[in-house]
Protein backbone atom coordinates (compact mmCIF):
# COMPACT_ATOMS: atom_id res chain seq x y z
CA UNK A 1 0.00 0.00 0.00
CA UNK A 2 1.55 3.20 -0.89
CA UNK A 3 2.00 6.26 1.47
CA UNK A 4 0.34 9.26 0.08
CA UNK A 5 2.11 11.84 3.26
CA UNK A 6 4.54 12.82 1.44
CA UNK A 7 1.88 14.22 -1.60
CA UNK A 8 1.17 17.84 -2.03
CA UNK A 9 -2.08 19.00 -1.04
CA UNK A 10 -2.91 20.21 -4.37
CA UNK A 11 -1.81 16.15 -5.77
CA UNK A 12 -3.97 14.53 -3.17
CA UNK A 13 -6.92 16.76 -4.34
CA UNK A 14 -6.39 15.33 -8.32
CA UNK A 15 -5.88 11.73 -6.97
CA UNK A 16 -9.09 11.93 -4.86
CA UNK A 17 -11.49 12.14 -7.90
CA UNK A 18 -10.28 8.46 -8.45
CA UNK A 19 -11.57 6.94 -5.71
CA UNK A 20 -8.38 5.96 -3.58
CA UNK A 21 -9.44 5.62 -0.37
CA UNK A 22 -5.48 5.35 0.67
CA UNK A 23 -5.89 9.37 -0.90
CA UNK A 24 -9.17 9.91 1.05
CA UNK A 25 -8.03 8.92 4.55
CA UNK A 26 -4.39 10.85 4.16
CA UNK A 27 -6.73 14.16 3.58
CA UNK A 28 -8.68 13.14 6.60
CA UNK A 29 -6.30 12.28 8.77
CA UNK A 30 -3.93 15.28 7.51
CA UNK A 31 -7.36 17.86 8.18
CA UNK A 32 -9.82 16.21 10.34
CA UNK A 33 -7.70 17.98 13.50
CA UNK A 34 -7.65 21.58 12.94
CA UNK A 35 -10.91 21.52 11.62
CA UNK A 36 -12.46 20.13 14.21
CA UNK A 37 -10.66 22.89 16.29
CA UNK A 38 -11.97 25.41 13.81
CA UNK A 39 -15.62 24.41 14.46
CA UNK A 40 -15.53 23.98 17.90
CA UNK A 41 -13.72 27.31 18.23
CA UNK A 42 -16.75 28.48 16.65
CA UNK A 43 -20.03 26.73 18.23
CA UNK A 44 -18.31 25.63 21.38
CA UNK A 45 -19.81 22.32 20.90
CA UNK A 46 -17.88 18.66 21.02
CA UNK A 47 -20.93 16.75 19.09
CA UNK A 48 -21.87 19.90 16.93
CA UNK A 49 -17.93 20.04 15.69
CA UNK A 50 -17.43 16.48 15.47
CA UNK A 51 -20.73 16.14 12.96
CA UNK A 52 -19.50 19.16 11.12
CA UNK A 53 -16.04 17.72 10.27
CA UNK A 54 -17.86 14.06 9.74
CA UNK A 55 -20.34 14.84 7.62
CA UNK A 56 -18.17 17.29 5.47
CA UNK A 57 -15.32 14.38 4.98
CA UNK A 58 -19.02 11.84 4.49
CA UNK A 59 -20.25 14.55 1.26
CA UNK A 60 -16.63 14.86 0.17
CA UNK A 61 -16.36 11.09 -0.42
CA UNK A 62 -19.44 10.71 -1.91
CA UNK A 63 -19.12 13.69 -4.14
CA UNK A 64 -15.85 13.15 -4.90
CA UNK A 65 -16.02 12.54 -8.81
CA UNK A 66 -17.18 15.68 -9.27
CA UNK A 67 -15.54 17.75 -6.63
CA UNK A 68 -14.46 20.83 -8.24
CA UNK A 69 -11.44 22.59 -5.79
CA UNK A 70 -10.37 26.10 -7.24
CA UNK A 71 -8.39 27.23 -4.14
CA UNK A 72 -6.21 25.18 -2.12
CA UNK A 73 -7.43 21.85 -0.26
CA UNK A 74 -6.89 23.54 2.71
CA UNK A 75 -9.00 26.27 2.04
CA UNK A 76 -11.33 24.56 0.28
CA UNK A 77 -11.67 22.56 3.52
CA UNK A 78 -12.13 25.76 5.94
CA UNK A 79 -14.76 27.14 3.52
CA UNK A 80 -16.74 23.77 3.62
CA UNK A 81 -16.34 23.64 7.66
CA UNK A 82 -17.24 27.71 7.76
CA UNK A 83 -20.36 27.25 5.27
CA UNK A 84 -21.49 23.76 7.47
CA UNK A 85 -20.95 25.68 11.10
CA UNK A 86 -23.08 28.76 9.42
CA UNK A 87 -25.36 25.81 9.26
CA UNK A 88 -25.26 24.63 12.21
CA UNK A 89 -25.87 28.07 13.81
CA UNK A 90 -28.77 28.73 11.60
CA UNK A 91 -30.40 25.56 12.53
CA UNK A 92 -29.83 26.39 16.46
CA UNK A 93 -31.10 29.69 16.10
CA UNK A 94 -34.53 28.21 14.49
CA UNK A 95 -34.56 25.32 16.96
CA UNK A 96 -34.41 27.72 19.85
CA UNK A 97 -36.56 30.21 17.85
CA UNK A 98 -39.53 27.39 17.86
CA UNK A 99 -38.87 26.07 21.44
CA UNK A 100 -39.37 30.01 23.16
CA UNK A 101 -42.63 30.32 20.81
CA UNK A 102 -43.70 26.62 21.93
CA UNK A 103 -42.74 27.43 25.65
CA UNK A 104 -44.38 31.14 25.11
CA UNK A 105 -47.81 28.70 23.67
CA UNK A 106 -47.74 26.43 26.33
CA UNK A 107 -47.14 29.07 29.04
CA UNK A 108 -50.64 31.10 27.46
CA UNK A 109 -52.19 28.44 26.34
CA UNK A 110 -52.39 26.49 29.24
CA UNK A 111 -53.55 29.11 31.30
CA UNK A 112 -56.14 30.33 28.97
CA UNK A 113 -57.76 27.12 28.74
CA UNK A 114 -57.54 25.94 32.02
CA UNK A 115 -59.30 29.76 32.88
CA UNK A 116 -62.00 28.91 29.74
CA UNK A 117 -62.88 25.29 31.57
CA UNK A 118 -62.95 26.90 34.60
CA UNK A 119 -65.02 30.14 33.51
CA UNK A 120 -67.51 27.42 31.63
CA UNK A 121 -67.99 25.32 34.85
CA UNK A 122 -68.50 28.09 37.09
CA UNK A 123 -71.07 29.41 34.62
CA UNK A 124 -72.71 25.92 34.51
CA UNK A 125 -72.72 25.49 38.58
CA UNK A 126 -74.44 29.21 38.60
CA UNK A 127 -77.03 28.28 36.19
CA UNK A 128 -78.05 25.20 37.74
CA UNK A 129 -78.36 27.11 41.21
CA UNK A 130 -80.04 29.84 39.71
CA UNK A 131 -82.56 26.85 38.44
CA UNK A 132 -83.13 25.50 41.78
CA UNK A 133 -84.45 28.76 43.21
CA UNK A 134 -87.56 28.89 44.29
CA UNK A 135 -89.72 30.29 40.93
CA UNK A 136 -90.22 34.08 42.46
CA UNK A 137 -87.09 34.13 43.28
CA UNK A 138 -85.67 32.93 40.16
CA UNK A 139 -87.95 35.47 37.92
CA UNK A 140 -86.76 37.92 39.89
CA UNK A 141 -83.60 37.50 39.81
CA UNK A 142 -83.11 36.33 35.79
CA UNK A 143 -84.98 39.86 35.38
CA UNK A 144 -82.27 41.40 37.62
CA UNK A 145 -79.12 40.45 36.18
CA UNK A 146 -79.57 39.17 32.83
CA UNK A 147 -81.96 41.51 31.64
CA UNK A 148 -80.68 44.16 33.96
CA UNK A 149 -83.83 45.63 34.97
CA UNK A 150 -83.78 48.38 38.14
CA UNK A 151 -85.86 47.24 40.99
CA UNK A 152 -88.08 49.72 40.50
CA UNK A 153 -88.77 48.03 36.88
CA UNK A 154 -88.54 44.80 38.45
CA UNK A 155 -91.60 45.21 40.58
CA UNK A 156 -93.81 47.42 38.15
CA UNK A 157 -93.53 44.28 35.88
CA UNK A 158 -94.14 41.43 38.81
CA UNK A 159 -96.56 43.84 40.93
CA UNK A 160 -94.66 43.48 43.96
CA UNK A 161 -93.02 46.27 46.17
CA UNK A 162 -89.45 47.30 45.42
CA UNK A 163 -88.54 46.13 48.68
CA UNK A 164 -89.67 42.32 47.96
CA UNK A 165 -87.12 42.34 44.57
CA UNK A 166 -84.63 43.81 46.91
CA UNK A 167 -84.94 41.25 49.11
CA UNK A 168 -85.71 38.26 46.51
CA UNK A 169 -82.02 39.60 44.58
CA UNK A 170 -80.42 39.74 47.82
CA UNK A 171 -81.27 35.90 48.83
CA UNK A 172 -80.59 34.83 45.35
CA UNK A 173 -77.16 36.37 45.67
CA UNK A 174 -76.46 34.90 49.27
CA UNK A 175 -77.07 31.29 48.00
CA UNK A 176 -75.15 31.61 45.06
CA UNK A 177 -72.08 33.12 47.02
CA UNK A 178 -72.33 30.22 49.77
CA UNK A 179 -73.21 27.59 46.58
CA UNK A 180 -69.36 28.92 45.37
CA UNK A 181 -67.38 29.35 47.83
CA UNK A 182 -68.36 25.93 49.24
CA UNK A 183 -67.45 24.58 46.06
CA UNK A 184 -63.74 26.35 45.80
CA UNK A 185 -63.39 25.32 49.17
CA UNK A 186 -63.46 21.78 47.80
CA UNK A 187 -61.11 22.81 44.67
Amino acid sequence: MESYSSFSDHELAGLLKSGNEAVFAEIYNRYKGVLYLHAYRMIQNKEDARDVVQELFAAIWISRENLVIKTTLSAYLYGATRNRILDVIAHHKVVSRYTDSLQDFIDSGESVTDNQIREKELKTIIETEISLMPPKMREVFELSRQQDLSHKQIAIQLKISDKTVKKQVGKAIKILRLKINILFTFF
